[in-house]
């Protein structure tokens, strides 16, 4: 193994969402040295940076690392599909750019687990720095921050049909999401800007590269850390036996997604000593949460046939694609310039959830997210799955050798719990697009069909067809030190360790209510303040909406 006398303060592995943030933040102060490794390249990519175009990173192994679970017993066996970014941005650079906060109960919840950082009165001021909502600040949202936030034009006649038909329905309009009140149908923000995708790396990490005291290495593949006694001390890179080491004065701190940070852990050393001593890797530290809690939130589309012309099917064909990419290309403006999830919907699947369990999200088109469409005609879709899974998984590598992807297993729909959500969220979605406003362009349900109607028939179809929204999380969750089952504390410093801090999504306690890339920004810049020994920003007094019959009532 040959050695350079490579040296830096923090050593941040991972680009995507948190560790673009905690590049730019701590890199603020001129007086330390930050590397930030990552094991992709560029993301100058067309299909990074325009917004339209983010399946076709998802369908190969160039910009994502094209994971696939081991086989589901509760979803037919099935290999399910789990990509995670692998370019600079992480999964940011290839998501698919809905800026969803989640409920202030989530947050909450989480400081019921001991975690009092993380009320929401305490994580709305950071939600807010994070912003420059066009639209402007208000208790809830943000203005002259990084990350710029919009909401799409909803220009399409069938958001409006969306809109118009979740009223009808019974449920509440909201107008944002985000704010006030998350529960009801409404429109959905994004985290475009000027026509492309602004990411958290475009936000952060693009405009702090000029500074000399941030050094960004791409293609740069963590085999694990270094550690002496209980301290971290740095890194080993390299895919071969010609190995690097740099070393940290400060931390280590793992950005690589509730996938890469567990696995990079366990080849360190650190996670269950059972385990560990199966694969054959000598134990260095004793942690049984590592890799352990893994959650995601699975979701299914419930697609129909459209009556008019009015869909985004011309424009996915071969001839509309050039006249999108070259509208795009030239104007940054038309189909291109949108991720197309403009509307959408937060509900409870029955009475006595407190808060809303289930996600929608409306797409003008009938269209799976690798960009097939199976049924090859006008259509629109709703994306329905519920929020709080009860089914708990795990990432467990499976040898020493760090190139091999790890054992990913979520058991999707183990539990009864999830399988009655999504059963409803199923008979909702079709009571909404029955009601009046979708009469114009309402055509056959093409999935799960009419057909499938009882309990044993939705579970088969969810079975067969469900898919992951690309929200893993929780694999190396925060609690206390009492907690057998905590990796980090509720700043992300590893239990029983120096020197070694985990920002991502793997920290999250449980999911938050809703998609996860908005809620890493923010757990990372909470977190950058706890490094710098900042201060944190004052609580917020804002208040959040709870349906007052939510006890008697669904909706």
């Amino acid at each position: 193994m040959s050695q350079k006398n490579n040296e830096y303060d923090y050593i941040l592995v991972g680009s995507g969402s948190a560790g673009s943030v905690l590049a730019a933040r701590l890199s603020e102060d001129p007086d330390v040295q930050v590397l930030v490794l990552e094991a992709g390249g560029s993301d100058s990519h067309i299909f990074s940076r325009m917004p339209a175009a983010f399946s076709e990173p998802l369908k190969g192994k160039g910009l994502n690392w094209a994971y696939y679970t081991v086989p589901d017993p509760y979803m037919d066996n099935r290999r399910m599909y789990c990509p995670r970014g692998k370019i600079l941005g992480g999964s940011g650079s290839v998501n698919g750019m809905v800026y969803i906060r989640g409920n202030a109960r989530d947050y909450d919840r989480w400081a019921g687990y001991g975690l009092e950082s993380w009320s929401a009165a305490r994580c709305l001021p950071y939600f807010r720095r994070v912003q420059d909502h066009a639209e402007g600040a208000d208790e809830y949202r943000g203005s002259g921050g990084p990350q710029h936030v919009d909401s799409g034009r909803q220009q399409n006649p069938l958001f409006s049909a969306w809109l118009k038909a979740g009223v009808e329905a019974g449920y509440q309009s909201t107008t944002d999401v985000n704010g006030f009140n998350q529960e009801g149908i409404g429109p959905f923000d994004r985290t475009t800007r000027n026509g492309y995708r602004h990411s958290s790396c475009r936000a952060y990490l693009h405009p702090a590269k000029k500074r000399p005291n941030l050094h960004i290495k791409t293609r740069a593949f963590v085999r694990r850390i270094l550690l002496e006694g209980s301290q971290a001390t740095g890194v080993v890179l390299g895919r071969s036996a010609d190995q690097e080491i740099i070393r940290a004065r400060r931390e280590v701190i793992l950005c690589a997604g509730a996938i890469n940070s567990p696995t990079i852990l366990q080849h360190s050393g650190i996670g269950d000593p059972d385990h560990l001593q199966q694969v054959g890797v000598t134990l260095q530290h004793s942690l049984p949460g590592v890799g352990a809690n893994l959650q995601d939130h699975l979701e299914t589309y419930v697609q129909y046939a459209c009556l008019q012309p009015i869909t985004l099917y011309p424009s996915v064909r071969w001839y509309g694609r050039i006249k999108v990419g070259l509208q795009w290309i030239f104007f940054k403006t038309g189909d291109g310039a949108t991720n197309h999830f403009e509307a959408g919907g937060f509900i409870r699947s029955a009475a006595g959830v407190e808060h809303p369990d289930l996600q929608f999200h409306f797409l003008p088109i009938a269209m799976n997210y690798d960009g097939t469409m199976p049924a090859g005609k006008h259509g629109f879709q709703v994306h329905v799955g519920p929020m709080r899974p009860t089914s708990r998984g795990s990432v467990r590598i499976n040898s020493t050798d760090p190139r091999q992807h790890p054992d990913i297993l979520f058991n999707y729909m183990s539990t009864e719990q999830d399988r009655k959500e999504m059963r409803a969220a199923i008979r909702l979605t079709r009571e909404i697009v029955a009601q009046p406003a979708f009469a114009a362009f309402r055509g056959a349900e093409l999935k799960p069909g009419i057909d499938v109607q009882s309990d044993a028939e939705i579970d088969a179809f969810i079975r067969s067809h469900a898919e992951s929204a690309y929200h893993p999380s929780c694999s190396c969750k925060m609690g206390l030190a009492s907690d057998p089952m905590a990796v980090v504390d509720e700043a992300g410093l590893v239990h029983g360790l120096s020197g070694l801090r985990v920002v991502d999504t793997s920290i999250m306690p449980d999911l938050v209510s809703g998609n996860t890339d908005a809620p890493t920004i923010m757990m990372a810049e909470k977190i950058s303040d706890v490094i710098r020994g900042r201060p944190p920003l004052p609580e917020s007094e804002a208040p959040f909406y709870v349906h007052p019959a939510w006890q008697s009532q669904q909706r």
